[in-house]
């Protein structure tokens, strides 16, 4: 089975991207590692810190790791937006496939040190055990949590003078040698109810993309936060320009409680929750299956 960085570098060839899904129960687990089976497509499951404290690091990898041989699939374990050296380790000593560091609110100075700790600490740990851990860098604050918004979180950057530039994304990659890079680019978390998501940078995109390449001599693989509502053309035009993959989570948690309530409404009576998940775990599978597809351009 390919790693995790061949997956990445297949997809950037063929201009696909890899769907990234966060989960914090074993529903949410199981109705995204059944799709990925049926497209026969790679995924990456993450679990934030706080996701972590619910789902031991241990346990998540236990569980990855059943589901990719039960189902002969690509399936990868990230520990998605770690905030100290600390929980970077508990997770790669865990035996997590890639970490994303997140320093994204911090003076681009701190982030670039902080960040250059963790690639030191985790390349150290893949050499001693001959394994490929990637690290993912976040450089641009596009803010925190999975929730249906009313407004704009303070700090967050949507104006174009607050997006991430061509030369710091260069600076911020050549300096602390990250493998993946997640900029600012008019993505936020989360979703706004009853408003349109903010509209995606893609010229941005592309010409980060292009500085990277220039910089390294190599593709950087981009990384899209904070993709829950974002419409399809837009999606479709970030990865023609550049990235190569894509996080979800709001649109799933959202679609988690949807099938909870109307499961409740039709069985009022119910108390055994496997039967209760059921309509939750129906609901996230067409939000997977249809992300699936959009992002491997299997339409």
């Amino acid at each position: 089975m390919e790693t995790l960085r061949q997956i990445i570098l297949r997809a950037e060839k063929h201009g696909v991207a890899l769907g990234h899904f966060n989960v914090s129960e074993l529903g949410a687990l199981k109705a995204i590692a059944e799709v990925a089976a049926e497209l026969k497509v790679p995924v990456i499951i993450g679990t934030s810190e706080g996701e972590r404290e619910f789902i031991d690091v241990h346990d998540a990898v236990a569980l990855v790791r059943d589901l990719r041989e039960k189902h002969g699939q690509e399936i990868f374990l990230n520990a998605d937006h770690t905030r100290s050296l600390e929980k970077v380790k508990e997770a790669v000593e865990a035996g997590y496939d890639a970490i994303l560091f997140d320093g994204g609110t911090l003076p681009i100075k701190e982030n670039i040190q902080k960040t250059k700790e963790v690639v030191a600490y985790v390349k150290s740990v893949s050499a001693s055990r001959r394994t490929d851990i990637l690290v993912e860098g976040e450089l641009g604050n596009i803010g925190s949590g999975s929730t249906i918004r009313k407004e704009l979180p303070k700090g967050v950057a949507i104006k174009p003078e607050d997006l991430t530039t061509s030369e710091d994304a260069a600076r911020f990659v050549k300096e602390t040698g990250v493998d993946l890079l997640a900029p600012a680019v008019g993505n936020i978390h989360g979703m706004f109810a009853n408003a349109p998501e903010p509209a995606l940078d893609i010229d941005r995109i592309a010409a980060i993309k292009k500085a990277l390449r220039q910089v390294q001599g190599k593709p950087i693989p981009l990384v899209l936060h904070g993709g829950s509502g974002n419409t399809d053309e837009d999606f479709l035009k970030a990865i023609n320009a550049g990235i190569s993959i894509i996080h979800i989570s709001t649109e799933l948690r959202a679609a988690w409680r949807k099938g909870m309530e109307e499961t409740l409404k039709e069985k009022p009576d119910e108390v055994a929750p496997y039967k209760l998940m059921a309509g939750s775990i129906d609901e996230m599978k067409k939000i997977v299956y249809n992300r699936l597809k959009l992002f491997n351009k299997l339409n």
